[in-house]
C-alpha cells in the first residue's frame, strides 16, 4: 500500500476528492427487474474497473484495516474475547468507516451507495467482525436512520456513526422466522398514556452482548405490527446467555426477554401498524451488502486455497498442476466473477435511483429506501447468488486442503463454518427465490412492469419458423443466448401464470424452478456487459473475462433447460407440452466452447498472482 495512504481516514479522502479526483462514471438505469424485458449497454454499465480514486483509497484502506486490526485477533474475536468486538468497531469509526453512508447532518460522511457496498465487500473477510459490522451499520442502525423522528436521528445515529453506541435488530422469535408477521411479542399503552409496556421474547439477536440500541418488533394491542428503539439497561429488559454457533462464533448472538419493559412513547419508531414495512424495505438494502460481504469473504477464502495448491505436494509435484485442482480454482473466480458484476451493476442503479428521487423532492432516507424497493427483485437474486457462491467456494476450499482442511489449525474450516449461515440471512435462499417471482408477477398485475406483452410475443415466435442465418459479429453468439435464456422464462413463467392462475403461488417448485433461470440470466448478461466493457477498454484480463462469460454461459443453457424442464412437465402436458419443451431446446442452444482449456486459463492467471485474477 502506498505509504502516503497509511494513516488516512475516511473523511481525509473524501477532502482529497472532493480536491482532486474524477466522480464515479455515470450509468443509465433500467427499472427494476427490467432486466429480464430491456437491454442494457456495456457503456451504460458500471462495473469494479468504473470505481474512481476516492473508491480505490477507500478499498485499500478497508483493506489495510482487515489485515492490521481484524485477521491477526481473529482467534481471540472466536473466543469473545471480552471488549475486544466493541473496541474493533470503534477503531472502524475512527476511520470512518461505521457512518460513511450516513448523511453528514448526522455525523456520517454522506457517502455514495456503490463506495459504502465497496466498504461491505471488502471487509467481508473478516468472519465474525464482517457479521458484527454489518449488523451494527445496517439493520442496528437503517430503521432509526430511515424510519425515526428528528429527534430520534439526533439521539442515536451521531452515536451510531461514532461507534459511541452499538446497535442492533430483533425481528426474529422462536415461533416466527421468515413469517416475520407471526410474532408474538406484545406491547400496549401505559394506562398513564407515557410509556408502552413491551412483552416477549427474541432469539438469534446479532450483536446483543454488545449492542447499546436495539430496534424491537411486536404488535401493538395484539395486532398492529410495530417497531420501537429499546435501550440496553431498560428494566424489564434481559439478555439470554451466548449461543453456541456452528460457525461465527465471534459474534455475540443472545435471546431477548421483555417482561413489563417501559419504553418511552417517544420511542415509537415509525407508524402504528407500519412495523413491517421497516422491516421488509431494511432488508433489500440488507441482501445486496450480503451478497458484498459473501463476495470479500469468497475472494480472501479462494486466496487461501490458491496458496494452498501452490504449497502442498502430492506425486512430487504442486497439486496445483492438477486439472481437477485447477478445475476448481477456476469455477471459483467464474462464480465470483458473476457475483461482483451483478453486485455492482445493480449498486449503481441504485446509487442513481436515490440520486433521482431526492432530485424530485424526496429526503436521503426516502430516496435510499424508494431506490432500494424498485430493485427488490435484484436485491434478492444478489443474496442468493452471493451466499452460494461463496458457499462454493470455501467448500471446495476444503477439498482442495485435504485432510488439513477439516483442522481448526488451517482457516479455510473456519471459512466453511462461517459461510454456512449466509443461505439462512436476510431470509432464506429459499424464500427469496420465491420472493423474486412472487415481486415480478405482482409487478405485472399492477402495470409496474410489462412481462405479459413480451411473454405473449414468445408464445407468438415458438409458432414460426426458426431463425436458420448466423451472425459473425463480436459478441453475436452471446448476446442471442443471454436473450434466448430470456425467452425460455417468459415462455415459462407466461404459460404457467395462464395455466394455474392464483393456484401458482402454491406451486413453490415450479416458482423455484423459474427463478434459477432467473438467476442464471442475470449474472450471464452482467458478466457479458463486464467483459464486453473490459475487451473494449483494452483491459488485459479482458480475454479471460470472456472465458469466465462464456464457461458460465455454456453451464448456465444447461442448468435452464434442466429448471425449465422441470417446470413445463409440472404444469403442462400433451401437444402444449411437447411445443413448450421444443422451445425451451431452441432457447438453450449454445454454441461449442471448449469449457476445459478457458477454466485452464484461468486458473494458470490466478496460480500466478497468487489471488483472484479480476
Amino acid at each position: 500500500m502506498n505509504p502516503f495512504l497509511r494513516n488516512l481516514t475516511l473523511s481525509k479522502i473524501l477532502f482529497l476528492n472532493q480536491a482532486n479526483f474524477m466522480e464515479t462514471q455515470a450509468v443509465s438505469s433500467i427499472q427494476g427487474g427490467g432486466f429480464l424485458i430491456q437491454s442494457s449497454t456495456p457503456e451504460n454499465t458500471f462495473t469494479p474497473e468504473d470505481f474512481n480514486e476516492e473508491q480505490r483509497m477507500v478499498r485499500d484502506m478497508s483493506m489495510e484495516f482487515l489485515e492490521k486490526e481484524v485477521l491477526p485477533h481473529i482467534i481471540e474475536i472466536d473466543k469473545q474475547e471480552p471488549g475486544l468486538m466493541p473496541k474493533l468497531l470503534e477503531k472502524a469509526a475512527d476511520l470512518g468507516l461505521l457512518g460513511a453512508a450516513f448523511p453528514e447532518a448526522y455525523g456520517g460522511l454522506g457517502k455514495d451507495f456503490v463506495t459504502a457496498t465497496l466498504i461491505n465487500e471488502c471487509l467481508g473477510g473478516g468472519h465474525s467482525f464482517a457479521v458484527a459490522m454489518a449488523a451494527h451499520n445496517g439493520i442496528g442502525s437503517l430503521p432509526i436512520l430511515y424510519f425515526g423522528t428528528e429527534a430520534q436521528k439526533q439521539k442515536y445515529i451521531p452515536k451510531l456513526a461514532s461507534g459511541e453506541m452499538k446497535g442492533a435488530y430483533a425481528l426474529t422469535e422462536p415461533g416466527s422466522g421468515s413469517d416475520a408477521l407471526a410474532a408474538r411479542s406484545t406491547a400496549k399503552l401505559s394506562e398513564d398514556g407515557t410509556q408502552y409496556i413491551l412483552n416477549g421474547q427474541k432469539i438469534w439477536i446479532t450483536n446483543a452482548g454488545f449492542a447499546d440500541v436495539f430496534t424491537v418488533f411486536a404488535k401493538l394491542d395484539g395486532d398492529k405490527f410495530s417497531a420501537f428503539i429499546v435501550d440496553k439497561g431498560t428494566p424489564g429488559f434481559t439478555l439470554g446467555e451466548e449461543e453456541h454457533k456452528m460457525g461465527i462464533k465471534g459474534s455475540s448472538t443472545r435471546q431477548l426477554f421483555f417482561e413489563n419493559c417501559a419504553i418511552p412513547k417517544d420511542n415509537l419508531l415509525g407508524e402504528i401498524g407500519k412495523g413491517h414495512v421497516i422491516a421488509f424495505n431494511i432488508l433489500n438494502i440488507g441482501r445486496l451488502k450480503l451478497c458484498a460481504a459473501t463476495l470479500g469473504g469468497a475472494l480472501r477464502a479462494m486466496q487461501t486455497s490458491i496458496k494452498y495448491a501452490k504449497t502442498r505436494e502430492q506425486f512430487k509435484t504442486p497439486i496445483a498442476n492438477f486439472g481437477a485442482i485447477q478445475y476448481k480454482l477456476a469455477e471459483m473466480a467464474i462464480r465470483s466473477f458473476a457475483a461482483e458484476s451483478a453486485l455492482y451493476r445493480t449498486a449503481a442503479w441504485i446509487d442513481e435511483k436515490e440520486k433521482a428521487l431526492q432530485s424530485q423532492g424526496k429526503n436521503e432516507g426516502e430516496s435510499l429506501l424508494g431506490a432500494a424497493e424498485e430493485y427488490a427483485i435484484e436485491c434478492a437474486i444478489l443474496k442468493v447468488i452471493g451466499s452460494e457462491a461463496l458457499d462454493y467456494v470455501v467448500d471446495e476450499g476444503v477439498q482442495i486442503h485435504g485432510g488439513n482442511g477439516f483442522s481448526d489449525e488451517y482457516n479455510i474450516s473456519r471459512s466453511y463454518r462461517d459461510s454456512r449461515i449466509n443461505r439462512i440471512f436476510e431470509g432464506t435462499n429459499e424464500i427469496n427465490r420465491l420472493l423474486i417471482l412472487d415481486t415480478y408477477l405482482k409487478r405485472a398485475m399492477k402495470n409496474r412492469i410489462n412481462i405479459l406483452g413480451p411473454a405473449m410475443a414468445v408464445q407468438k415466435e415458438l409458432m414460426s419458423i426458426p431463425e436458420m442465418g448466423t451472425d459473425d459479429a463480436q459478441f453475436a453468439a452471446e448476446q442471442k443466448a443471454i436473450a434466448n435464456f430470456k425467452k425460455a422464462i417468459l415462455m415459462c413463467a407466461g404459460a404457467a401464470v395462464q395455466k394455474l392462475m392464483t393456484k401458482l403461488e402454491h406451486e413453490q417448485e415450479i416458482l423455484m424452478n423459474i427463478s434459477d433461470m432467473l438467476l442464471d440470466t442475470f449474472q450471464a448478461e452482467s458478466m457479458l456487459l463486464r467483459a464486453m466493457k473490459m475487451k473494449e477498454a483494452g483491459n488485459d484480463r479482458a480475454d479471460l473475462a470472456l472465458d469466465a462469460t462464456r464457461t458460465f454461459i455454456a453451464d448456465a443453457a444447461d442448468r435452464i433447460n434442466h429448471e425449465g424442464k422441470d417446470a413445463i412437465n409440472a404444469f403442462a402436458e400433451g401437444d402444449e407440452q411437447r411445443m413448450m419443451l421444443l422451445g425451451l431446446k431452441r432457447f438453450t442452444k449454445t454454441n461449442n466452447f471448449n469449457t476445459k482449456d478457458a477454466r485452464r486459463r484461468i486458473a494458470a492467471a490466478m496460480i500466478e498472482v497468487e489471488k483472484y485474477c479480476f
